[in-house]
């Protein structure tokens, strides 16, 4: 059994959950854990959204209020001895101009390691605890976790996840834009957060649409006000995934509550203050969702982002990290991105492989981790995205691309890296006069010159996009990097271009490189192109 503890803070709260867990349990769907155990939960009022999304920052006030909870939650959490926890901030925190300050206050005066999360980290959690409560089989779902920043749509068709996006419409940030808290609704505000959901949400209800063939078979909410709902506007007749939230009878809650003021919603139904006034906004937005697809009833699992972080928790804390499951869905994130921009996809794909071979051949030189092999991966699957924007300085492209995207599975450091790596396969090496270079940390940058120094040896021997080289091994002799090329046919301009780039391999493992057999001619004219290259330019036209 393991004692462990959630921590969520969001734009509207901060909640704390320890449970204790039993060892999942083995099934044909893959380990299950058994229902948690609640040791103790809590939960703090302090709305970090109300100065950020106003003002742009956090204010020492509400700093200081979020150091109090945290410290109590911090006691909390010795008292009863947890072995693991893990606290996440969202997008209050993410969006503050000082998060960071935030970030260290907690830490010194709360002794709570915070990890700011992107969205899509944020649907990737809920998405787990999701899983764990309601077995989908088949069916397509789309999951609806709206919080006080932002809501994340996810589509999921059984286990996989086909679809995410994270959008700045939440219920903090739509109160302020639209509603006055001590007020009602009137009509004109209400069209005017309506049709600003609408717009926000257009894109990606009609991609669900032609990801599903029209509609999905069960829309699922998360977070605290799908709860409420679902206490208030529940189905009658039995469910098969237990509590739902009937959609006609929101709908009319929803026309009621728009009329009364928070104060007297209080009163009528029983509501929690900082209930009262984001219970209108959440719903505006799952009404929407679920009149675009016809449905009638929106299920209320009862789990949210903390629930995913313990299900997170539980399966490295029992089994481990599973860097084939982090592999594949940062693959899977790496391909939608490249469709999108139509990358050489053959080429990214050939090159991810050998880079990964090199890196794995390479392992008692570097010493790196498996979820280094990850970023490498990743680095090498989209390195020439940039050419979507133009061939000239497309190494460049491909980091800004990289950058300013959502890659589920990858923390916002990592994406940074990949960023780099991507950006580092051509032209000059890293330097600490490059912006994007200078703003990673030590270990970033070191990172960073080893996996580019792989990744630029794996793109040349895909020099010109014809996979005249299929496969590499490699060993290490001395201070002799050795590799045995596999393919067929003329490979000699492959060669000639791995000796041009392999000087910061050299400089990051201390290793020349020699190809065995090679097509190039004697080993003396390799070293002299090694240590005079010419320039190496792109692909040939036509293989771009």
């Amino acid at each position: 059994m393991a004692r462990l503890a959630a921590i969520d803070i969001g734009s509207n709260a901060i909640r704390l959950r320890i449970v204790d867990v039993e060892p999942p349990t083995s099934s044909p769907q893959g380990p299950m854990l058994s229902p948690f155990r609640d040791v103790a939960v809590d939960r703090a009022p302090v709305r970090l959204g109300h100065d950020v999304f106003t003002k742009g920052h956090l204010e020492p006030g509400i700093i200081g209020a979020a150091c109090d909870a945290l410290r109590r939650f911090r006691a909390t959490m010795d008292a009863v001895k947890v072995d693991r926890y893990r606290a996440v901030a969202t997008s209050a925190a993410r969006e503050a101009s000082n998060g960071d300050l935030f970030v260290e206050r907690v830490a010194r005066e709360a002794g709570v390691h915070v990890e700011v999360i992107e969205g899509f980290e944020e649907a990737r959690l809920v998405q787990l605890a999701v899983r764990e409560r309601i077995r989908l089989g088949d069916r397509a779902a789309l999951l609806i976790d709206i919080g006080g920043g932002s809501t994340e749509l996810t589509l999921l068709q059984g286990r996989e996840r086909v679809f995410s996006r994270s959008f700045p419409v939440g219920t903090v940030r739509l109160i302020e834009a639209f509603l006055d808290e001590r007020r009602p609704l009137d009509a004109t505000r209400r069209h005017l957060m309506e049709e600003y959901i609408g717009r926000i949400l257009a894109d990606a209800l009609r991609e669900v649409r032609e990801l599903t063939g029209g509609r999905p078979d069960m829309l699922i909410g998360t977070g605290g006000n799908i709860e409420t709902l679902a206490d208030l506007c529940p189905v009658q007749s039995a469910f098969p995934e237990g509590r739902a939230i009937e959609v006609s009878s929101m709908d009319r809650l929803l026309a009621e509550l728009s009329i009364r003021s928070p104060d007297e919603r209080i009163q009528l139904y029983n509501l929690r203050p900082d209930r009262a006034d984001t219970i209108v906004p959440a719903a505006t937005i799952l009404s929407r969702v679920a009149g675009d697809f016809g449905h009638r009833s929106i299920s209320a699992p009862g789990v949210g982002l903390k629930e995913g972080v313990l299900v997170d928790l539980a399966h490295v804390h029992f089994i481990g990290h599973d860097f084939p499951a982090e592999m594949a869905a940062v693959h899977d994130a790496c391909l939608r991105l490249g469709r999108r921009y139509h990358f050489d996809e053959a080429h990214g794909t050939l090159v991810a492989r050998l880079a990964g071979r090199l890196f794995d051949d390479l392992a008692p030189r570097h010493r790196m981790g498996p979820r280094d092999r990850i970023l490498l991966h990743a680095a090498a699957l989209l390195h020439d995205v940039g050419d979507f924007v133009r061939y000239e300085g497309h190494h460049k492209h491909s980091y800004y691309i990289i950058i300013h995207s959502d890659l589920m599975g990858l923390t916002p450091d990592e994406r940074a890296i990949v960023a780099n790596v991507a950006r580092y396969h051509r032209k000059t090496p890293p330097s600490p006069e490059h912006e994007n270079f200078r703003a990673l940390s030590r270990e970033g940058r070191s990172q960073v010159k080893a996996l580019s120094s792989i990744l630029r040896v794996a793109d040349a021997l895909d020099r010109e996009h014809r996979a005249k080289v299929t496969g590499v091994s490699a060993r290490i002799e001395g201070d002799t990097l050795l590799l045995d090329l596999q393919g067929t046919g003329e490979r000699a301009l492959e060669e000639w271009t791995v000796h041009a780039k392999a000087g910061m391999l050299r400089d990051a493992f201390g290793l020349d490189i020699r190809i065995l057999g090679g097509q190039l001619g004697t080993s003396s004219a390799a070293k002299r192109i090694s240590s005079n290259p010419p320039s190496v330019a792109g692909p040939t036209s036509g293989q771009r």
